[in-house]
C-alpha cells in the first residue's frame, strides 16, 4: 500500500514552519475520579509528536475520548488528564485548547492538544463543512491513530480529503507494514489463530482467512462449534449450533485447498465456570453431557505448538481457553510460548490477546502487536480501512 509517510517528509525538511495536525489515539481508560489507569496509547503517540517538534513544525494534536454527545461538553469528556500526562512524557507544557474548529494559535516548536474531537458537531458522520474547516487549520495532516482507522470520521477521513498534504504517522505506517507483511506477502506456512466466545462475531474473519491461510486454529467457544461440526459432543459448553453449516463450510473450504482447521483431540473440562472448578483432561470423544470445555488439552496444545514453531507467518487473535483461570490457562500459555519460540513473523491484536501477551511476558518475541481492536478485526475480515484508503488515494495524487 502506497502512502506518504510523515517520517519521509520530516527527513526531507518539508515540515519546518508548517502547521501539522496529528490525529492520535489517546482514548485511554480512566477511573471514576478521572485518573488515567493505563497510558499505553499516550506513550505510543509520543514519537510522532516529537518527530514533528524536532522537524520545526507548529503541532496540533487531537483525539476522541469516550463517547461524548456532539456539541455537549461534559467535564468527564475532557482531554485535560491526557494533556497533563502528555506534558510529563514530552517534558514540556501542552496547553489544552477548546472550541478550536475555527482557528488555532500555535507557533513552530510548540504543541497544543485540541479538546476531544468527538465534541465537534459533524465529526462522527464526517460532515463536509466540518472536514473543510479542519483541513484549513493545517498544512500537513498526519493520521497516527490505527485504532480509529476503520471509521470514516471528520478527523480520520474528511480532513485527509482536503488538507494540502495527508500522510501516515509512524504508528499507522508500522501497522500498514505489519499487516502487509502478514497478509499480503506472507512467508508460508501462514497460520492464523482465531479464538473467542462466538463464531457469529468472527464468521466473516474465518471465511476470509479460509481463502488465505495454511492452518486456521480456532479456540474458545468458536472451537466448540467446530467440534460439534466435526461430530464431537461438547456437553454444556458454549457453542452456536445454528452455525454448524457455516463451520462445516470453512472446514471444507480449507480442505479443498489442502489446508486444515485442526480440531482438538483432547480438552480440559469442568462442571462449573469458576476459578476454583476442578479441571479434568479428557479425550475430545469422551466429553460428558454435564461438562464445560474451558481449554484445549495438553496433546492438542503440543500439536499446535509444533505447527506454530514451523510457521512462516502467524496471525493471532484471541486466547484458546479461559486463561484468566489458572487451571484453564495452559493451552493459551503453550500457544503464547510457541509463538515466542517460533522464527515466524507474528502479528497479534485484540484486547484479550494483548492481555495474554502481557501475562506471559512475550511482548519482545511477538513481531508486531497491533494497537487497534476493531480495526485489526476488519483487516482480518479482508476489508479496506477508510483511513488507509484515503491516504493511498492522496499519495496517488
Amino acid at each position: 500500500m502506497n502512502v506518504i509517510r510523515f517520517s519521509d517528509l520530516c527527513a526531507s525538511g518539508k515540515v519546518r514552519d508548517q502547521r501539522v495536525f496529528i490525529r492520535a489515539d489517546l482514548n485511554v481508560p480512566q477511573d471514576d475520579a478521572g485518573n488515567i489507569t493505563e497510558d499505553t496509547r499516550i506513550r505510543a503517540s509520543v514519537p510522532c509528536i516529537q518527530m514533528a517538534l524536532d522537524a520545526g513544525a507548529a503541532v496540533m494534536v487531537t483525539s476522541h475520548l469516550g463517547r461524548p454527545t456532539e456539541g455537549e461538553f461534559k467535564p468527564e469528556d475532557s482531554l485535560a488528564p491526557v494533556a497533563k500526562r502528555l506534558a510529563e512524557l514530552l517534558g514540556r507544557d501542552v496547553p489544552l485548547v477548546s472550541n478550536w474548529v475555527d482557528g488555532v494559535t500555535v507557533a513552530p516548536g510548540q504543541v497544543v492538544l485540541l479538546e476531544n474531537c468527538r465534541l465537534n458537531v459533524g465529526e462522527k458522520k464526517n460532515k463536509p463543512e466540518l472536514a473543510h474547516k479542519l483541513a484549513a487549520l493545517c498544512d500537513i495532516f498526519v493520521n497516527d491513530a490505527f485504532g480509529t482507522a476503520h471509521r470514516a470520521e471528520g478527523t480520520t477521513y474528511g480532513i485527509a480529503q482536503f488538507a494540502p498534504v495527508a500522510c501516515a504517522g509512524p504508528l499507522l505506517a508500522a501497522e500498514i507494514d505489519a499487516i502487509t507483511k502478514a497478509l499480503a506477502h506472507p512467508q508460508r506456512p501462514l497460520v492464523a489463530i482465531v479464538a473467542g466466545s462466538k463464531v457469529s462475531t468472527k464468521l466473516t474473519i474465518l471465511k476470509s482467512l479460509a481463502d488465505k491461510v495454511d492452518q486456521l486454529i480456532v479456540g474458545g467457544g468458536i472451537a466448540n462449534t467446530f467440534m460439534l461440526a466435526a461430530g464431537l459432543k461438547i456437553g454444556k459448553s458454549l457453542a452456536e449450533p445454528d452455525l454448524l453449516d457455516q463451520a462445516k463450510a470453512v472446514i471444507e473450504a480449507m480442505k479443498a485447498r489442502g489446508a486444515e482447521v485442526p480440531i482438538p483431540t483432547d480438552v480440559v473440562v469442568a462442571k462449573t465456570f469458576s476459578a476454583d472448578a476442578v479441571a479434568t483432561v479428557k479425550q475430545a470423544s469422551d466429553v460428558a453431557d454435564d461438562d464445560l470445555i474451558l481449554d484445549i488439552g495438553p496433546d492438542t496444545a503440543a500439536r499446535l505448538a509444533t505447527q506454530l514453531k514451523a510457521a512462516g507467518t502467524i496471525v493471532w487473535n484471541g486466547p484458546v481457553g479461559v486463561f484468566e483461570f489458572a487451571a484453564f490457562e495452559n493451552g493459551t500459555k503453550a500457544i503464547a510460548q510457541a509463538i515466542a519460540d517460533s522464527s515466524a513473523f507474528s502479528i497479534a491484536g485484540g484486547g484479550d490477546t494483548l492481555a495474554a501477551i502481557a501475562k506471559y511476558g512475550i511482548e519482545k518475541q511477538v513481531g508486531y502487536i497491533s494497537t487497534g481492536g476493531g480495526a485489526f478485526l476488519e483487516v482480518l475480515e479482508g476489508k479496506t480501512l477508510p483511513a488507509f484508503d484515503i491516504l493511498s488515494q492522496r499519495a496517488a495524487g
